[in-house]
């Protein structure tokens, strides 16, 4: 998969094992959820796809939730398409420091809702922060703000 780690080295980089908070806040910048969150970036040698990562969240009240996305690659973008988002991510060319991504995605099963996500990357390679901003009918529905720190470069075994 060596094609997308060449086009993609800013994605590329994020490979490995990264730790965090997910916090959600309204339109009126009320909190309205946080969790805990740990995410699996992976380029896999042999398999179906370039790209796949493993959500995992964990609430203070116990409950826990994995999300799986896995992707493909085409026309300088990773592309998206499972039972819960349909989308890409490309690295923003515009950036002349080489810190972000741009994501965009249409959660399935709510027409008029539309994410874009923004991330930027520490140029140590170790941080990361990212936005979602939730749009529905043209209107901000909530905005997503996560942090999160790499805690192995290497997902093998995890």
């Amino acid at each position: 998969m060596s094609d997308l780690h060449d086009a993609m080295p800013l994605l590329a980089c994020q490979e490995g094992i990264w730790e965090g908070w997910y916090r959600y806040y309204d339109p009126d910048g009320n909190k309205i959820d946080e969790h805990r969150s740990r995410l699996v970036c992976r380029f896999p040698k042999d398999g179906p796809v370039p790209y796949h990562q493993s959500n995992h969240y964990f609430w203070d009240d116990g409950r826990q939730e994995v999300r799986e996305f896995p992707a493909t690659y085409a026309r300088g973008r990773l592309w998206f398409d499972n039972d819960l988002i349909t989308g890409w991510a490309a690295e923003d060319k515009l950036d002349e420091h080489n810190r972000t991504l741009m994501l965009h995605w249409l959660r399935k099963g709510e027409p008029e809702t539309y994410l874009y996500e923004m991330i930027q990357v520490s140029d140590c390679r170790k941080y990361r922060t990212r936005v979602w901003q939730w749009i529905n009918a043209g209107r901000i529905r909530m905005r997503t703000l996560i942090d999160e720190h790499k805690v192995s470069d290497s997902w093998e075994g995890y």
